[in-house]
């Protein structure tokens, strides 16, 4: 009995720990200026006010920086996954000289700080004359998203039985038939846990849009909200807006695929 009281007052105080900071976020974001001015009506907003919403989605570019933001990150999503996959499958699969060496080094490559590695980018992507633009983010973004992805993958298609895809090639199928009708759908769970690590550091980068593009007009959300501080102004309210607006999305999309990859999975064990 004392075994599971401290177990319930775990998740109690882990719980506490990881919603009140989004219950203060969400609460702020329906307050008034004054309220968060004086500090009144701390827990629970009285009045309660969807000022903040209207002025951010009407006053500002904040529309127009979640859709760059969008089509960042599922842009970069597909480009990594695609990758991710086809290299991950060729380290895990094909025999080739030096082959533990490359997987040690995609690890290594995913190691190293975006910081150091912004200004040659940036020399590249201005020979490439994609600058000022979100062409620059989609060939940025996944030389942080493939390496780790990779290397998630390698793991995954290592842990699948060869005797499946050795099956598919007596029988006729291509490597690359044997890769996508076979493998593919086996490495499910690892491809979108691989996506959904794509899709999130794509949504949440800030250095690299920052750096890459000075158009107001083709700022990301992270970036974007810089503006809504003026000085040592602090628009609060909106800024909480925001955050709640572009958290809705990524805690979607997580309880969606998640139940997704249950369901996949326990299919997967009754089929078999």
């Amino acid at each position: 009995m004392s075994w599971r009281i401290a177990s319930v007052g775990g998740l109690v105080t882990f719980a506490l720990i990881v919603l009140v900071p989004f219950w203060w976020i969400t609460s702020m974001s329906f307050k008034t200026y004054e309220q968060i001015q004086f500090a009144t009506s701390i827990y629970v907003p009285k009045p309660f006010t969807w000022e903040n919403y209207t002025g951010l989605w009407l006053d500002t570019r904040f529309p127009l920086w979640l859709r760059n933001s969008a089509i960042t990150a599922v842009v970069v999503t597909a480009i990594t996954t695609v990758i991710a996959s086809l290299s991950g499958y060729a380290v895990a699969r094909i025999r080739f000289p030096g082959r533990e060496l490359v997987a040690s080094l995609i690890l290594v490559v995913y190691l190293v700080p975006p910081a150091l590695l912004f200004i040659p980018l940036y020399r590249v992507l201005a020979e490439l004359g994609t600058t000022n633009s979100l062409m620059s983010l989609f060939l940025s973004y996944p030389t942080f998203t493939v390496p780790f992805c990779t290397w998630l993958l390698i793991g995954f298609f290592k842990a699948l039985p060869t005797e499946l895809e050795e099956a598919a090639l007596v029988d006729g199928a291509t490597r690359i038939q044997a890769l996508v009708r076979v493998l593919l759908p086996l490495a499910a769970p690892g491809i979108v846990a691989s996506a959904i690590f794509a899709f999130t550091l794509s949504w949440n980068e800030f250095l690299y849009a920052l750096v890459f593009i000075q158009d107001e007009r083709t700022l990301t959300v992270p970036v974007g909200l810089n503006l809504l501080i003026y000085g040592d102004v602090f628009h609060w309210g909106q800024l909480m807006a925001a955050s709640v607006i572009t958290t809705v999305p990524v805690v979607a999309l997580y309880m969606f695929i998640h139940r997704w990859m249950v369901e996949g999975l326990a299919a997967g064990a009754v089929k078999g």
